[in-house]
């Protein structure tokens, strides 16, 4: 699903050049959920905006679901966010006024997708346990609520990767629980290909393989 080889990242900060990746090597297979952990300026985040289209490397082959995305425009970049990339933050970043299934059928709209909940969907709104909250706004939801809305949003296009940076960061450690536990059971049930940022090692022990990363590079 995702094939990462030497790739390298650099940032001009002024005078300085900043080496966010320094020849990174990376293989993500189809269906697995990988933990990506490392200290803060290792380049987890860089990597993940990488590989969601945000911004473009400076060198190195990227080949995600079998598309070069080095040689992509930045029309098919966008494209590839749209459809093929699910994205949750530790922000939830739902829009106030709206209920939890606008806030959902957001994602649909700017995909160009009909707006509606296929039947596969529908098992996934069951599976996060929001189907009964749906039109409730963000205020009338708790924060585990508010992720779970934020990961239904994620996933209402049926990405082929979801990207999760530090999804249990503003959450307690119940919620935390509750919502790894649907990544694992989003990633085991219907075979969704996760990669997810944490610092947390008891977070990062839900997926399938830990990938370290320190000062831009895989350490193992």
């Amino acid at each position: 699903m995702i094939e990462i080889h030497d790739l390298k990242k650099t940032y001009r900060v002024g005078d300085v050049d900043v080496h966010a990746l320094r020849g990174v090597d990376l293989t993500v297979e189809r269906g697995e959920f990988v933990s990506v952990v490392g200290p803060s300026g290792s380049g987890k985040s860089t990597l993940f905006h990488i590989l969601g289209g945000l911004t473009p490397p400076t060198s190195g082959t990227v080949h995600i679901d079998g598309r070069d995305l080095l040689k992509m425009s930045e029309a098919e970049r966008t494209d590839l966010r749209k459809k093929s990339v699910g994205f949750v933050f530790q922000k939830y970043n739902l829009l106030p006024t709206l209920s939890a299934a606008d806030n959902i059928a957001i994602a649909q709209d700017i995909a160009g997708q009909p707006k509606g909940f296929d039947a596969q969907f529908d098992e996934i709104l069951n599976l996060l346990g929001i189907k009964g909250r749906l039109h409730h706004k963000p205020r009338a939801l708790s924060g585990g609520e508010q992720q779970r809305v934020a990961i239904a949003r994620a996933i209402v296009n049926h990405p082929a990767i979801l990207l999760a940076d530090e999804p249990t960061g503003n959450l307690d450690t119940q919620n935390s629980e509750a919502v790894l536990g649907l990544l694992r059971d989003l990633n085991t049930r219907l075979g969704q290909t996760i990669l997810m940022i944490t610092h947390n090692p008891e977070a990062a022990a839900y997926g399938h393989r830990i990938v370290k990363m320190r000062d831009g590079r895989v350490l193992e």
